[in-house]
């Protein structure tokens, strides 16, 4: 059990994780299958929240009560939120843009935004894993123990899990092969990469889950495991070859959510907190006594393991196709790759 789900919440708990789930499949389909439908999501909503954030932190700096009690301001205010929120949104974008060929998304070199994208996204969270696995340092040092408290008021576990996993992240990056195979779908409503099948699909879920057990402990259960889930069944279902499209709507679109309405994780029936607090509860205000690192430990080590696999077949096709595996597409011959290209338009 990763999670601490149980006693009079528990039905809440999962009915909040089916919520979610279905939900961010919605959105996505929303977002996906018309031009105004991406508009809406990823232009025009980000603009009015854009809005919204610098009201906030405007009316903060002059002392307003409104703004200095906003859920927002006080739960949802680190670096990583922000950076997470307007790099998923620009990837969506961009990812319109290709599949519209709207402007540069006609050309040829701009076929590896994708890529690029993909890339800062992961840079961030490993920046984020490297940060906890600091301060959870300099906290042993202070007060014995790795409990480091937030600048959101939550109270993470930093250690060496966190060096590993944000390797995995790193190992994880020269995963992504076949770099300018993208496509639009016949339809318009996708973008294609074919080449990144269920090998890359599973080392990045293992990977991010870990990141978000590690770092957003207190929303892992939903930014873990419901987020990463909706893009994963969209794609083995009926969406083969847009996972990364499905990837990036749904974690703008929850990124969105969560930050107007941080309590629905941090202060509601439906808050799950993973075993890691042994004390059975998160209080900002109160340092934990207990820990349960392990789950931190073996999932860490289970990330770096199946991506350096990852990598590792890899190398191995890309020597046996003698192919340079990021020009060019080196699945050509799986299931995932063909049924994918069943869909793309003729180029």
């Amino acid at each position: 059990m990763l999670f601490q789900i149980y006693g009079d919440t528990a039905g809440f708990q999962l009915l909040g994780w089916l919520m979610v789930f279905v939900g961010l499949i919605l959105a996505n389909e929303i977002a996906r299958r018309t031009k105004w439908g991406g508009i809406a999501c990823f232009l025009i909503l980000p603009a009015g929240l854009t809005v919204y954030f610098i009201s906030i932190y405007a009316g903060a700096a002059m002392g307003a009560a409104w703004a200095l009690n906003n859920p927002t301001y006080l739960y949802m205010n680190s670096w990583f939120h922000y950076a997470k929120l307007y790099a998923a949104t620009a990837g969506c974008i961009g990812f319109m843009m290709l599949k519209y060929k709207w402007s540069i998304g006609k050309t040829e070199w701009f076929k590896v935004f994708p890529f690029l994208i993909v890339a800062i996204n992961i840079l961030i969270a490993v920046a984020s894993d490297f940060e906890s696995a600091i301060k959870g340092a300099q906290a042993m040092k202070e007060f014995g123990d790795r409990w480091w408290l937030s600048s959101e008021n939550v109270w993470l576990y930093g250690g060496w899990w966190n060096w590993l996993n944000g390797i995995a992240g790193i190992v994880n990056i020269f995963c992504m092969t076949g770099w300018w195979g993208i496509y639009a779908s016949r339809d318009k409503k996708d973008m294609l990469w074919p080449d990144m099948i269920w090998l890359y699909i599973l080392a990045y879920d293992v990977w991010n889950f870990q990141y978000t057990y590690l770092n957003l402990p207190t929303h892992a259960w939903y930014c873990g495991l419901a987020l990463l889930l909706a893009p994963t069944v969209a794609n083995a279902l009926w969406n083969k070859g847009g996972w990364i499209q499905n990837r990036a709507n749904t974690l703008a679109l929850w990124c969105m959510f969560a930050q107007v309405f941080p309590l629905f994780q941090d202060a509601s029936v439906f808050t799950t907190i993973p075993v890691l607090y042994a004390d059975g509860f998160m209080n900002a205000a109160v340092r934990p006594t207990l820990v349960n690192p392990v789950p931190q430990g073996v999932i860490s080590i289970l990330s770096l393991a199946i991506n350096v696999l990852a990598l590792a077949w890899i190398i191995k096709r890309s020597r046996e196709q003698k192919k340079n595996p990021y020009k060019n597409e080196i699945f050509t011959d799986t299931k995932d790759f063909q049924l994918a290209m069943a869909r793309a338009e003729k180029v």
